[in-house]
């Protein structure tokens, strides 16, 4: 839905203000939450508002990230749970441990990502941008599918939200032979990441289909965010082709 007093300047904490007496008292799950990306922020405004499990897959640095929101919002209820997309191991053993929290989960969040340089493979022999940005998101929305739907009310409908892109208009889609392992031969950082937010889109159009009207499934473009990725040197020389950042300051311009 929208509201009438947002607009491009818009802060999350504004969001959060505005919709607090929905947002107070649920539980919401956020992956990817490292300092300074967009999940952390959507995280620490929530904070002063709903219960949070939070996700990384280095628990030091997780556990920095809830540090700082606790620095925020000292009587916030957050609980970190380290969870490594990458490997098919580590999805079911952290699905396990949120199943087995006694409160309902209202709202999953995706918005863990992978952009790297070169072509890369997980230890299940996955393409690794693939395997965080969708596979892993995928599998663990099936284990928790359970928890979603058992915290729906008469007044509200549980929700799973991807963190996808308008640079899916960039790509051609997705090419469903090569979804798990890439094409090495043909990859780049942006082409992938572009397949990536397309099967993140076609997660959330198919996801509410499927459950018909018991969970609702979202995709949204969070805009130009200068977040963390800006400052990675295996994602500055993607973003830089692409027109993203300028060669010399590294500032972003769109």
């Amino acid at each position: 839905m929208s509201h009438p007093a947002f607009s491009a300047t818009t802060t999350a904490e504004e969001v959060a203000s505005a919709f607090a007496d929905r947002i107070k008292g649920k539980n919401v799950l956020i992956i990817g939450t490292s300092i300074n990306g967009i999940g952390f922020e959507a995280a620490r405004v929530l904070a002063k508002y709903a219960n949070l499990v939070i996700t990384g897959y280095n628990s030091e640095r997780l556990k920095l990230s809830q540090e700082a929101m606790e620095k925020d919002f000292p009587t916030a209820n957050i609980r970190p749970l380290t969870l490594d997309l990458r490997s098919l191991t580590s999805v079911p053993k952290a699905a396990a441990g949120v199943n087995a929290y006694p409160q309902p989960l209202h709202v999953l969040i995706h918005n863990a990502a992978a952009a790297t340089a070169e072509h890369q493979l997980t230890e299940d022999k996955l393409e690794s941008q693939m395997a965080v940005g969708q596979i892993g998101p995928f599998l663990l929305t099936k284990l928790l599918a359970p928890k979603l739907l058992a915290a729906a009310t008469a007044s509200f409908i549980p929700r799973v939200v991807y963190v996808s892109s308008n640079g899916h208009t960039f790509g051609p889609g997705i090419d469903l032979n090569t979804v798990e392992k890439g094409d090495p031969e043909k990859y780049t950082t942006m082409g992938r990441y572009f397949e990536v937010k397309s099967a993140n889109v076609l997660s959330a159009i198919e996801l509410s289909k499927r459950f018909k009207g018991k969970i609702n499934a979202y995709s949204l473009c969070p805009g130009a965010v200068a977040t963390n990725i800006i400052v990675k040197e295996e994602t500055k020389a993607a973003l830089q082709e692409f027109g993203k950042l300028l060669y010399s300051s590294g500032v972003k311009v769109t």
